[in-house]
């Protein structure tokens, strides 16, 4: 076979492709090449005369133009029904009322209304759900029918071929960015609005995000130095309770030797005569007193009937901490003869004047001879 022939049968088979799809198009009446010669003209109408526009000729070839268009009309058209069916139930309201022989309407007529109320609901639902099919028909139809229009002019080679038809899926596209847009620019101008916002409620200076970060840091900084001396003004009030209750069982212990002193008093006031012995034990109270304040006496008690404690507090020379003495004194018993005597809190020992003053059974000046070496700094 030359290539001349199965050139032939190539073209032959492209042109009953061809001829079958003209086929179909005529059986489907679609009028396309009617609608693109109307609209041919209406482009050449509008660049002859752009006045054209203001009729509402342009508003044909923008989709979004005709749907605001349809939807204004259809708006008016619902508002003019809606006035006209008012206006007809007001003026049969006022026929029947001022009627001088009103119709009578009893339950079955208001039945029977319901009825054929709800047969035209029926047939209004039928109807909407044949349009809906329709419409569902065209949306899937209407792509096939794109691509057999641009098979059949490639097909049959023609000038068109250079010019990319508008499709159904371009406009759905172009829809659906212009609507992103409008919600873009919705969203921007609310933005813009909080921004306007938050700066009339926070004018100048305003923080940045270091110096908020920095007094956030300092803030840390301040609670935590206020929790730690939270916590030392918890430990002093524990410690001051402590004392307080420590004070209260003192007085309470004070009150009860007050009591007792106060009995044993009025007891001895009783059995003694003598007026003077009152006067006689302030005054040696009064001077054992004076004596402890002048040796530094702390404490002084029996342990035994022959062995004295006896507990001083020194301030060394040159130092400023006073220093306890502890002397312990033992007794000859039954007598007042010194036998021995123990000292603590001093460095030095100062056993040779223990012995000295035990010999000479002098217990005063054992006691100002280690007082004195104690306030030497020994």
């Amino acid at each position: 076979m030359s290539p001349t022939s199965g050139m032939d049968i190539d073209s032959s088979g492209k042109l009953e492709v061809a001829r079958a799809l003209q086929a179909k198009l005529d059986a489907a009446k679609l009028h396309i090449v009617e609608d693109q010669t109307r609209f041919d003209t209406l482009q050449s109408a509008l660049a002859k005369d752009p006045g054209l526009v203001s009729e509402g000729v342009a508003g044909t070839t923008d989709p979004a133009i005709v749907a605001a268009e349809v939807a204004s009309q259809i708006a008016f058209l619902r508002n003019l029904k809606f006035q006209y069916l008012e206006q007809k139930a007001k003026d049969q309201y006022v026929k029947t009322i001022v009627s001088d022989e009103a119709p009578s309407i009893n339950a079955e007529d208001n039945e029977l209304l319901r009825i054929e109320n709800e047969r035209k609901k029926e047939i209004l639902s039928a109807a909407k759900a044949r349009l809906a099919e329709k419409y569902s028909d065209v949306r899937t139809l209407a792509p096939l029918v794109e691509q057999g229009t641009c098979a059949l002019v490639s097909s049959i080679g023609s000038p068109l071929t250079s010019r990319r038809p508008f499709s159904l899926t371009d406009y759905t596209k172009a829809q659906a960015l212009t609507q992103e847009a409008a919600a873009l620019a919705n969203k921007i101008l609310d933005a813009r609005l909080a921004l306007t916002r938050l700066r009339q409620a926070h004018p100048h200076p305003r923080l940045t995000i270091p110096a908020a970060n920095a007094r956030l840091d300092a803030q840390v900084s301040e609670m935590q130095e206020l929790d730690d001396e939270l916590q030392a003004v918890n430990e002093r009030v524990e410690d001051v309770k402590e004392r307080v209750k420590a004070g209260a069982r003192e007085v309470e212990r004070l009150r009860v030797e007050r009591a007792d002193l106060e009995k044993t008093v009025k007891a001895g006031q009783d059995e003694i005569q003598d007026g003077r012995v009152v006067g006689l034990y302030d005054w040696y109270t009064a001077s054992l007193a004076l004596y402890r304040a002048l040796m530094s006496l702390e404490t002084s008690h029996f342990e035994s009937e022959n062995e004295l404690h006896l507990t001083y507090a020194v301030t060394p020379r040159g130092s400023t901490t006073r220093r306890n003495i502890f002397i312990k004194l033992l007794f000859v018993p039954n007598s007042r003869q010194l036998a021995d005597a123990e000292v603590a809190g001093l460095v030095e020992d100062v056993g040779d004047a223990i012995g000295a003053h035990v010999q000479a059974n002098d217990v005063p000046g054992l006691i100002a001879a280690i007082l004195a070496r104690a306030r030497a700094g020994a």
